[in-house]
């Protein structure tokens, strides 16, 4: 009788013990569900923003230029409002951008040079000869060319209330058919977003 009540003791202690660790357990854990990536946090954190400021980007006296073009381009993408007002935005548009005009200068030069002389000179009992000969070819060949050419790069991020960035791109561009460097480098920037709202849309569902 004492062996029977010790074994159910023994088998409610189990059994409360299964009941806490499944307690325990994350909501996703019991649904049987992975855990999310830092990425798919990030993205989904994208679908909550209604309002973002753009932050003055660092990179030099271009750099205000490019945060114009950015906004101009972000704000044709339809993705959320626009605001001055930092205090009101869910997020905020950091980074640094630079736009570069410079002169690419090539020089190379080539040349080949070949010289033979020969020559030989005798005489005996008044005879005398001389040989000579010479055989002499050169080429050069030089080349200098000067370009122009302008690239634009810019790296930004999207940081929430809390300071965590929640998404980040680098885009470059030495420029595009229609437009310069620094719209291409913008309507990158706005693409590569609008193509991680989509992506977030679908982790959402």
């Amino acid at each position: 009788m004492k062996i029977a009540i010790g074994c159910l003791l023994c088998l409610a202690g189990a059994l409360g013990l299964r009941a806490q660790a499944a307690l325990a357990l994350p909501v996703h854990a019991e649904a049987g569900a992975a855990p999310q990536s830092i990425e798919e946090t990030g993205l989904r954190q994208l679908l909550t923003l209604k309002r973002v400021f753009v932050d003055h980007l660092t990179g030099g006296e271009t750099a205000a230029q490019m945060r114009d073009i950015i906004i101009g381009s972000l704000e044709q993408s339809k993705l959320f409002i626009l605001t001055e007002n930092q205090e009101k935005a869910d997020a905020v548009l950091r980074g640094a951008a630079e736009d570069l005009v410079y002169t690419d200068t090539h020089s190379s030069s080539d040349g080949v040079n070949a010289k033979l002389n020969v020559g030989t000179s005798r005489g005996a009992s008044g005879y005398r000869a001389d040989q000579t000969g010479g055989l002499g070819f050169g080429e050069n060949e030089s080349d200098h060319s000067t370009q122009r050419r302008h690239e634009a790069l810019a790296t930004v991020r999207l940081t929430n209330k809390e300071g965590d960035v929640i998404w980040s791109t680098t885009q470059e561009s030495l420029g595009a058919k229609y437009h310069g460097a620094s719209a291409d480098v913008a309507d990158k920037i706005a693409t590569k977003l609008k193509e991680d709202f989509e992506r977030a849309k679908k982790i959402a569902h």
